[in-house]
């Protein structure tokens, strides 16, 4: 088997070509300072280079830990709650103990370089401690010094000592002279993807030699001392096989230097933040607001580039929790405590929670972040294409709304009773939508014609031929789930919307993408798609949910006649009926925002500032108060920390300020005049805008390349655009 020696290809890629990279604004006042130390993983700090993840914590009077996690360590219960387990625990330990109760102690997460710093104990003897990950290597780094020798240990804190809650136990491996190796293995052998998949790590360090199976120490007290982690993910036959590559991953590894390592780390993170930023100021909320855009920001990029795409349901960054229950029987509740590798919701993929987090990579310039999602999808593919060949006989594929990494579609008989996501085909619409966007601010033809195109295709080629006919030519959709809204509906409006945007996309192609045998084809399914359904309420005209229902009982609390604004974007400031889409707005059922609701992008993109506001403020102002690390979300209606509200707020905060759609650059659509601003946001085109805002008003502009400054234009209360001057 071939192995990885370095991280996956997408993490040693930097931002596409054409983002232009320039001075960021200061990182240093929202830099997470904690002058005391905690109790316990609730209590920790993120870290992590986009495939490896760590929770960071010191334990007032004991050690400092760190949990770690990787996006491809899957464990046997992917189907259950603990399906991307921890890869393993770490503790480290002073024989001085800087960490005792009364002295001075100083921790800090310094988002300008990816590290933790902490310093820790009396004057005379003060420990000072770097820990990072490193940004283009599978390397964990910790590196000390003292005033005067330290006597340190670290060590595998396993805790994983025996089968239970579906996973296996840790397997440690004997200690070499110099080093400590375990792993986890998977024993599922039904499923290709699982079967003997192996995670673990080893730690090597300067000048430390064994003492057990599980601990190193140094040979002798040190001013200096340092250590490093290798994590590695890989299938093998045998747990040796696996302990082999590991070992020649460090060889790799440690081809680079320290310190050149170090300087090539902090780079990227230079890097990074220069590609884009936004900077709210006015008053109290404005300033929250973009202290915890930059946070969810850097929470975002320590695991958007692995192996596997973020998962919605705490990201890599799962602590030690504790979940509300209540007990059926008593009706009391009580809170159960979990470890970290725990989550609700599954080791599974749910695309409508998985969405938040990618679409405001576009405007923050994180484009390779995409790619893991993209990668997963085609990769699921031809497996969904087979199965729908096998299925129904015709051609095309979907992704379904709830799918393992490897993805697989379930046999919907015709008479199937309908439920959450059974009969739910939008994903591969919005899918391709969002490849729509990315093809249009990159320019990256390869990608359009690999991945784009084929998943588009193959979306629209399944509505084509898995639906009859009416007798006036239109699609009958049904049955269809409105998303998960309405089951078994005719015409849904989801799938209406997704269609005309992602066909319209399709048939915009330049010919060296498309034939004109395809466009002939999707022209024609696009005259087939039938309109937007549409209803009254209160006396005006508004869209509907879907043109009919056997059973128009609500099922969740979701808005879908308002996937025609976002994500399918057929309204917005500047575009025709925009009435017609606001009265749709402020008619809806469900008003709020967090977590994975829409409330602010959709105000954003109607004009609609206030809400937008409110909507913002509220995504960033729901930390969850068990945990101590200011945008560990609360789970709402996922698990802690929930991405898809820290998503949401960052995608509609940049909308707020800048909105590229068909060739214009939309500036202050959505922007509240008591906020000023100062932002530096991607567009289509290979395009940066960089701005100032004051009491409403742009007082600078640069836009580059400069020949897209003709395109910028302003938006007025009642929604039209007028040129910027």
């Amino acid at each position: 088997m071939k192995m990885r020696l370095t991280l996956p290809a997408l993490l040693l890629a930097t931002a596409i070509s054409g983002v232009v990279v320039q001075a960021a604004p200061s990182l240093t006042p929202y830099n997470v300072v904690w002058q005391s130390a905690g109790e316990d993983s609730k209590g920790s700090m993120p870290l992590g280079n986009g495939d490896i993840g760590l929770n960071v914590w010191v334990e007032e009077g004991g050690d400092l830990l760190f949990y770690i996690s990787k996006t491809d360590a899957w464990g046997d219960d992917v189907f259950g709650s603990r399906g991307l387990p921890k890869v393993g625990r770490v503790r480290v330990k002073f024989a001085s103990n800087p960490f005792r109760l009364g002295l001075p102690f100083r921790q800090i997460l310094r988002l300008e370089d990816g590290s933790i710093q902490i310093e820790a104990g009396d004057a005379a003897d003060q420990v000072r401690l770097n820990v990072w990950v490193d940004a283009n290597h599978p390397v964990i780094h910790l590196e000390g010094s003292s005033d005067k020798p330290q006597q340190m240990q670290v060590s595998i804190d396993s805790y994983r000592s025996k089968a239970a809650d579906g996973l296996n136990a840790d397997l440690i491996f004997p200690a070499e002279k110099d080093s400590v190796a375990w792993c986890y293995r998977n024993t599922n052998k039904a499923i290709p993807e699982l079967t003997n998949r192996t995670f673990g790590a080893v730690i090597k360090g300067a000048n430390l030699v064994s003492t057990n199976d599980s601990t190193l120490k140094l040979s002798a007290p040190q001013k200096q001392f340092e250590f490093a982690v290798y994590p590695l993910t890989a299938q093998t036959a045998t747990p040796d096989e696996w302990l082999s590559q590991l070992e020649r991953l460090v060889e790799n590894v440690n081809k680079t230097n320290l310190a050149t390592a170090r300087r090539e780390h902090s780079k990227w993170w230079s890097d990074f933040w220069n590609r884009s930023w936004v900077i709210a100021t006015g008053n109290a909320d404005a300033e929250k607001v973009t202290r915890n855009y930059v946070l969810q920001r850097f929470v975002t990029a320590c695991a958007g580039r692995g192996a596997f795409p973020i998962k919605f349901n705490g990201s890599l960054f799962t602590s030690d929790y504790g979940i509300k229950r209540r007990n059926d029987q008593t009706k009391q509740d009580y809170v159960e405590e979990v470890n970290a590798d725990y989550r609700t919701w599954s080791g599974q993929y749910w695309f409508q929670n998985t969405r938040p987090m990618y679409w405001p990579m576009l405007q923050s310039g994180d484009f390779e972040m995409m790619l893991p999602l993209f990668r997963m999808y085609q990769n699921q593919l031809p497996r969904n294409t087979k199965a729908v060949r096998d299925y129904y006989g015709h051609d095309g594929a979907y992704f379904a709304e709830t799918n393992p990494f490897w993805g697989q579609l379930p046999n919907i008989a015709p008479d199937a009773t309908p439920s959450w996501t059974l009969q739910y085909y939008t994903p591969i619409l919005e899918l391709s939508s969002m490849m729509f966007d990315y093809y249009k601010y990159t320019g990256d033809e390869a990608f359009a014609r690999k991945t784009l195109v084929p998943i588009a295709n193959a979306g629209v080629t399944f509505f084509d031929q898995h639906f009859k006919r009416e007798a006036n030519g239109k699609l009958n959709l049904f049955p269809v789930n409105s998303i998960e809204m309405y089951w078994g509906v005719k015409n849904p409006a989801p799938d209406i919307a997704g269609l005309n945007y992602v066909l319209r996309s399709l048939l915009n192609l330049p010919d060296s993408l498309a034939t004109p045998q395809q466009k002939t084809k999707w022209r024609a399914l696009l005259n087939a798609v039938p309109p937007l359904p549409l209803t009254e309420k209160s006396g005006k005209k508004v869209l509907a949910f879907f043109e009919s229902a056997p059973d128009p009982k609500l099922k969740n609390g979701e808005n879908p006649e308002l996937y025609a604004i976002y994500p399918f974007r057929l309204y917005g400031v500047g575009k025709p009926d925009l009435t017609l889409a606001r009265d749709t707005f402020d008619a809806r059922i469900f008003k709020e925002a967090k977590c994975w609701r829409q409330d602010p992008i959709q105000a954003a993109y109607l004009g609609n500032a206030a809400t937008a506001k409110r909507g913002v403020i509220d995504n960033f102002s729901i930390q969850d108060t068990t945990l101590r690390f200011p945008v560990f979300w609360a789970p709402s209606n996922d698990y802690a920390p929930d991405q898809d509200n820290g998503g949401n707020g960052l995608n509609a905060l940049q909308l707020m300020l800048l909105q590229g759609e068909d060739d214009k650059l939309i500036l202050l659509p959505a922007w509240p005049t008591d906020w000023n601003a100062e932002f530096k946001l991607c567009a289509p085109r290979n395009t940066t805008v960089e701005a100032q805002v004051q009491n409403g008003k742009i007082t600078s502009v640069k836009v580059t390349p400069a020949s897209r400054r003709k395109d910028l234009f302003l938006t007025q209360p009642d929604g039209t655009l007028t040129p910027f001057k």
